[in-house]
């Protein structure tokens, strides 16, 4: 059974962060009574950020881990940094903005069946919106990374504020330029039609992937939407209609190699999410290399939701550590998988965002997991 708990990381100690993320947290305002937004008077402020959740549950597992973003230099910017240092991770290269610019925000309305949980996105104009080249030291920032991180939320910032340059673009490229040798690049498709339209979308990350990154993450339904790719019996058209069932592995392998080939990625990495209900979902992941190794989970696993946000960035992280600790091969696709999938089931049962859980946790639950037995179940 594997153990995380005996893993050595004195491999990564007396150096940099191994791992870097880059993006942009917001402040996320969920009614404190459970009311409707319009009606709520009092709010719980808490903190939101795929980037930003992968820095901090890949440091409470022990990874040195380094966070990058721009701020206003106030005290929504201070929470932002201050929690981050709490959690361990590295936040020495933020860029400061005058105090009085915006930090991006996320209104959160919780649902329960049937109604649907709602967001509003309030990221316009946002200081991480305009992290430029110069702004950051990416040669110190990046010494000694072994995986630097960010997703295509960040690169949809500009075109939802209607930039005519995209500077988180172009300081993404100033990182690649400078990240040292043998560093990968990791990058979650995050596709949010909020943010920007498919052709937009598709027009910046296609190359961008192409060019610099070595790990896609992604979700069917994503690269349905963005690609027109089917899986297995189902369409296209039928996985953005929420149409999508039991898949066999040979339809998921199948799928995993058609974005593989689409990107010339080194691995892909897919999470599936079945919504039963809002209190109750199942999940399960896959990853692909190049040289045709493929896992799967070993059984599509319940959860009793109480805040489902955060819980696919926390499977990265997890899934990441397994890359970082096992190598970025069978052994690592697989313990990378196990990981992410004990470490989202958990995340998914807390409040907010963040994923606040520990080493031992996860070890408890893959505990559980290999001693209770279990089997996949098709609904």
């Amino acid at each position: 059974m594997l153990n995380i708990l005996k893993d050595d990381l004195s491999e990564f100690a007396g150096r940099g962060p191994a791992f870097v993320a880059f993006g942009e947290t917001m402040v996320r305002d969920t009614p404190a009574d459970l009311q409707r937004l319009e009606m709520a008077r009092q709010v719980h402020i808490s903190l939101a950020g795929s980037e930003y959740t992968l820095a901090m549950i890949l440091a409470r597992l022990g990874i040195p881990s380094g966070y990058i973003t721009r701020v206003p230099d106030n005290p929504y910017g201070w929470l932002i940094r201050d929690t981050a240092r709490g959690q361990g991770v590295n936040t020495d290269y933020f860029a400061w903005a005058p105090r009085g610019e915006p930090v991006g925000r996320f209104l959160y309305e919780i649902g329960r069946t049937p109604r649907k949980s709602v967001g509003w996105y309030q990221r316009m104009y946002s200081a991480a919106s305009r992290l430029a080249p110069g702004m950051v030291d990416w040669g110190n920032a990046l010494a000694g990374c072994r995986l630097f991180h960010t997703s295509g939320i960040t690169f949809g910032l500009a075109a939802h504020s209607k930039y005519e340059r995209n500077y988180l673009l172009e300081a993404f490229e100033e990182a690649v330029a400078a990240m040292p040798d043998g560093c990968r690049v990791g990058l979650d498709l995050n596709y949010r039609a909020t943010l920007w339209s498919a052709e937009q979308c598709r027009a910046v990350l296609t190359p961008l992937i192409r060019q610099h990154v070595s790990i896609v993450v992604t979700t069917i339904e994503d690269m349905a939407v963005l690609y027109g790719l089917g899986c297995g019996p189902y369409s296209a058209e039928q996985i953005d209609r929420g149409d999508l069932g039991p898949v066999s592995d040979a339809d998921l392998q199948a799928f995993a190699e058609q974005v593989r080939a689409l990107f010339d990625a080194e691995i892909v990495a897919l999470t599936l999410r079945y919504p039963d209900s809002f209190e109750a979902n199942r999940w399960e992941s896959a990853a692909l290399d190049a040289a045709g190794h493929f896992v799967r989970s070993a059984a599509v696993r319940d959860i009793v939701l109480l805040d489902r946000l955060g819980g696919g960035d926390t499977w990265n992280g997890g899934f990441y550590y397994g890359l970082l600790t096992a190598g970025f091969g069978a052994e690592g696709l697989e313990k990378g998988v196990l990981v992410g999938d004990a470490a989202t089931r958990l995340k998914q049962t807390l409040m907010f965002d963040l994923p606040v859980v520990t080493k031992a946790e996860v070890q408890d639950l893959l505990r559980a997991d290999a001693t209770g037995g279990g089997r996949r179940v098709a609904r």
